[in-house]
Parts: structure tokens; sequence; C-alpha cells
């Protein structure tokens, strides 16, 4: 074991005085054992940095995962702490994580199970529609001469490149159909490596609910260790961010995602679940909804519906502002104390750097900065 630098230097002033010689030995001994000890530290910290480095080298790949797992398992903590206060379930330490952890799982499974499912079926559709055109070519729909703007050009260019087979054929060899089923294998690849880090997240939340408590325990005793108790002020707005991006993000986009859903079904639009799950997702971005109302409406528009087409996008503007300007900041710099410019150069900055992640990681960092910067900038007396 190490000794402490106080007390070395508590020791040298106890020093007994037997002559200068003797005296001098004495300091010299205890200033070498001191330079050891600190050399062994500085030993311990290396060896243990490179440890670090390597073992973040080794999962490199699985980092996201792991990222993802204690982002849920951040987010669905306080509701798995009163359900365990609840149904006093102690004695169940698998049980409660592993229904929990279905429960998160099927959130996202469901979803994109039913996207999957309508998408086979318009594929299936697409993949009819286009062998029939290599053999009689597409005739011009009725949609076409109602369009409010460029009708006529629009009859000529599908009349010049779609109603003849041959002039369909060739346009269907000029799109690389060859480069496109490349794409599509490289595609399953993709989904099937998705999968398996989707799989590892969840298996990750499941063992951080498990062992939760334990978990945080040896997060605190780490922090006050090395960064003392601001160190735990900066893990608990890490949180605080968390929780609220996610009710600011997730939940609000899942409402955007019903309200709009609801609009589709009245309006009659195509596939309204599909596009209520899309618009759903899409929400989770501030104002990148628009692009899926926006593809919504221009279906209306095709179909002829045009003031179904305008009330669509009209709602859906009406919706995104209520909620862009409105209760996603509330929810998110509320619960950190974040104004609304550092929320949103949070979100739209972490998902440029880190992709979809980066949703969650980006108000975390700039909710840490807000709090560094309000520390430094604060008037003391």
């Amino acid at each position: 074991m190490t000794m402490p630098d106080h007390k070395i230097a508590d020791a040298e002033s106890r020093l007994p005085d037997h002559g200068l010689e003797g005296n001098g030995q004495s300091l010299r001994t205890f200033r070498s054992f001191r330079e050891t000890q600190r050399a062994q530290r500085i030993a311990r910290g290396l060896l243990a940095l490179f440890f670090v480095a390597m073992a973040l080298y080794t999962v490199r790949g699985f980092l996201p995962s792991l990222i993802w797992g204690g982002i849920f398992a951040i987010a669905s903590w306080p509701l798995y702490v009163r359900a365990r206060i609840r149904w006093h379930a102690a004695t169940h330490q698998l049980l409660l994580p592993a229904a929990f952890t279905l429960g998160i799982a099927l959130i996202f499974l469901v979803p994109v199970t039913l996207f999957g499912i309508e998408a086979a079926r318009d594929a299936e559709s697409v993949l009819h529609l286009l062998n029939n055109a290599r053999h009689s070519g597409l005739p011009v729909p009725p949609w076409v001469d109602h369009l409010p703007i460029g009708a006529q050009s629009m009859r000529s260019w599908w009349e010049g490149h779609l109603q003849d087979p041959d002039d369909f054929s060739a346009l269907l060899g000029s799109l690389r159909i060859g480069q496109s089923v490349k794409m599509t294998q490289q595609l399953g690849s993709q989904v099937m490596h998705r999968g398996i880090l989707f799989i590892f997240s969840i298996l990750t939340l499941f063992f951080l609910l498990k062992d939760g408590d334990s978990v945080i325990r040896q997060c605190l005793v780490v922090s006050r260790r090395a960064f003392g108790k601001r160190g735990e002020r900066i893990a608990l707005q890490i949180i605080a961010s968390i929780h609220g991006t996610v009710a600011g993000l997730v939940l609000v986009g899942m409402g955007e995602g019903l309200l709009m859903g609801v609009a589709y079904l009245i309006a009659g639009a195509p596939h309204p679940f599909l596009f209520g799950v899309v618009t759903a997702v899409a929400a989770m971005i501030p104002f990148c909804a628009v692009i899926a109302i926006g593809i919504v409406s221009i279906l209306l528009l095709v179909k002829g519906s045009a003031m179904l087409a305008i009330a669509i996008m009209l709602i859906g503007l009406a919706v995104i502002f209520l909620a862009d300007h409105l209760v996603r900041p509330a929810l998110i710099g509320g619960s950190t104390q974040l104004p609304f410019l550092w929320v949103l150069t949070g979100i739209l900055g972490g998902a440029e750097s880190w992709n979809l992640l980066g949703l969650f990681m980006g108000p975390a960092i700039m909710s840490v900065l807000h709090m560094i910067w309000r520390n430094w900038t604060r008037v003391r007396d």
C-alpha cells in the first residue's frame, strides 16, 4: 500500500534529531520512498489508462449498443423503481427486469414489424405492376389531368417514357437494376447488423435494471473519488437531460404521429398507420415531421383531393409548431434549465455528429456545458 503525501510529510516533521548526518540520511530515505511512491502511482495510472483504452478499442463496435442500453435504463429507471416498490419485487430479481426489458423491446419491435408487413405488401404490388408494365406499358392515370400545375407537361412525359412497353423497359435498364439488387443485398446485411446491435442493447438494459442498485452505488463511489461532489452534480444533470429528452423527443414525437395518423385516416390518405409511424419517427427530430406530412399531402393531391391535402398540411404545420416551439422546449429545457437555443443546438448538432444516438447525447452534453457556464459566470461575494 502507498502512503499518502500528507502522512509522509508529517513523518518527516517528527524525525528524531540525532545529529545532522543521521537526520539527513533519514530525510534522504523518506524522500526516496516518497519519489518511489509517486513513480508507482504514475505507473499504475498509465497502466489503468492503457487497459481502459484497450477495452474501449475491443468493444468499439458495441459502444453505441452499450450507450443505448444505458439511455433505456436511465429513462425507465424511475418507473422501474416505483413498480418494484409497489409489487414488492425483491424476490423477483429476474422477472421484473425481464418484463420491463420485454416491454421496451416491444415498443420498438411492434411498429417496425407492422411497418415491414406494410412495406412487403406494397413491394409485392409494385413488383406486379412493374411486371405488367414491361409487357403492356403504363397508361396515363386519371390524376395527371387533375394536377393544378403542369398537367399537360406531365401527360406528355408519361406518354413518351412510360406508356410504351419498349420505352418503359429502356427506362428500367437505365436505372441499373443489377446495381439496385446489390444495394438491396447490402441493405439486408445492414438490417441484420442493426438487429444484432439492438439485441445487445436490450441485453444491456436487462442487466442494468437487474443490477441497477449496485451499479449506481459503484458509480457514486468512483465519481466521488475522482471528482468529488461536483462530479455527482454533473451526473445528475446528465440524467435529468436524458429524462427530459426522452419526454421531449420520443413521447412528443409519438404524440405527433398519433395525431397525424388519425388525421390521415379521416382524410382517407393511403396507409394511414404506416405514415403515422413514419411521422412519429421523423417528429423525434425537430422540424423533420414536415417531410412525412408533405409526402402524405402530395399523395392526397395525386388522388385528386386538393382540399384534403391542404387541410393535412395546415394541420401538420400547426401540430409541428406547437410541439417544437412550446411543448418540446418546456419538457427538455425545463428539467435542466436549458434555454431553447441550447436545446435546439444540442439536438440538431448531436443528430449530425452522432446520428440517432446524438438526439440524446447532444442535449446531455449541452446541459453539462450550460451548468459549467453558469457556475463560471455566477457572481460571488
